[in-house]
């Protein structure tokens, strides 16, 4: 987790003062955020409310996917519906069964809902309420109540960072899909005996205000000092074009590749970089906001092959894939050689909806990481899991909003 504190701190540091923080700890709730942005979708702040309810200390938490608080009696079918919510970037209210670190179980209302950019529209965190069940006595035949708000406009997706989505999803690609749907009839047959275990228990409507309360006094704050930063953040997503913005889903999908890649839209203009992965920020020394809405050509330099731009600028503009061997710069100046292979990313209709750029430093080829694979066979292996990412992503409503 350690190697997370980096990119964790970042996530915060980087949309709102220095003083955030302090401010979330005064509020009395049980709320987490996460990030879809980093890889696992993890927390990155864990409210003191929330510690005390749960038993854990802050750094059992934070870089953790929600998921650890799962147990046996979890119901399975109410994680779906939040998986749900999360790819469709919407709000949820729903009743869950939980666990302490010490192994107890307790029925909270889960209220989810997502952060958005003012200034992109693009999804920066989650925040997800959980207001502890007074037990109260209820038959369902899976002990969750969907209350359902669509908080499309108000906002309430949670991280698909909590209940752990398609583990393997841009591994397996399609045949993963199939085994979702084939699967699914199992696993809700499995909720009806697991429902056995926990008596289900549903929210008042005193609980549901006070789910409600807590998240408008979360997202007061988050928005009081997000301005001071000039990086707003808000409730609602702004009116935008929409184009080359990703859903979270895709996000989550991607972050899952571990390879150096960036994703550019050529419908933008300009073709501007709207994802880049974990490894390319590592090999460049930038982070990600000063990576995102730049064209690729600033990591070219005084001596970078104007020929070998030409080439890539030819394969654009023809859509074809290409490989090229370049001169590039990190952040701090120093050059390295980049393999670069560049392809682009069709939709199901077939038109372009993004271009990949896969990036492998010369000299440093990491056979473990690469399980023995070619430079090229490894470029080619990540090029094919994005697509699978993509074309998922538009499977269930589209990469971009």
């Amino acid at each position: 987790m350690e190697s997370q504190l980096g990119p964790i701190d970042q996530s915060f540091n980087s949309r709102y003062s220095c003083h955030v923080r302090e401010a979330l700890d005064e509020l009395p709730d049980n709320f987490i955020i996460t990030d879809p942005s980093l890889p696992g979708h993890p927390i990155v702040f864990a409210s003191l409310g929330f510690l005390k309810m749960s038993g854990y200390s802050k750094h059992e938490v934070i870089g953790k996917n929600g998921r650890i608080f799962q147990g046996p009696g979890t119901c399975r079918r109410s994680v779906i519906e939040i998986r749900e919510a999360i790819r469709e970037e919407r709000g949820i209210q729903i009743n869950l069964l939980n666990y302490r670190k010490d192994g107890r179980p307790f029925w909270m209302l889960f209220h989810m809902s997502p952060v958005f950019n003012k200034h992109d529209g693009r999804v920066s965190h989650f925040v997800a309420v959980q207001v502890p069940i007074t037990r109260k006595r209820r038959s369902s035949g899976c002990g969750f109540e969907r209350n359902e708000v669509n908080l499309s406009e108000d906002g309430s997706k949670e991280q698909d960072f909590v209940y752990g989505s398609c583990r393997k999803e841009v591994c397996l690609g399609s045949l993963l899909e199939l085994g979702r749907v084939l699967s699914l009839h199992q696993v809700l047959e499995h909720d009806v005996r697991e429902s056995d275990s926990e008596e289900p228990c549903e929210a008042s409507e005193v609980e549901k205000r006070k789910a409600t309360t807590a998240m408008d006094n979360i997202f007061s704050v988050l928005t009081h000092y997000s301005e001071s930063t000039g990086r707003l953040v808000c409730r609602k997503r702004c009116s935008i074009s929409g184009v080359g913005l990703l859903s979270s889903s895709l996000i989550i999908s991607l972050g899952r590749i571990k390879q150096s890649f960036v994703l550019t839209d050529p419908r933008l203009p300009d073709m501007p970089i709207v994802y880049a992965s974990d490894a390319f920020l590592k090999l460049t020394g930038y982070v990600r906001d000063e990576v995102l809405g730049r064209n690729c050509r600033f990591l070219s330099g005084l001596n970078t092959d104007t020929s070998t731009l030409y080439s890539i600028r030819e394969s654009i503009k023809f859509e074809r894939p290409c490989t090229v061997r370049i001169l590039n710069y990190r952040k701090d100046e120093s050059s390295f050689w980049n393999l670069l292979h560049i392809s682009p990313v069709r939709d199901a209709s077939g038109k372009i909806a993004y271009f990949v750029g896969v990036q492998i430093e010369e000299g440093c080829v990491n056979k473990h990481e690469g399980q023995g694979l070619s430079p090229d066979m490894r470029q080619l292996g990540v090029v094919g899991a994005v697509k699978v990412a993509v074309r998922g992503s538009l499977l269930i409503g589209g990469s971009s909003k």
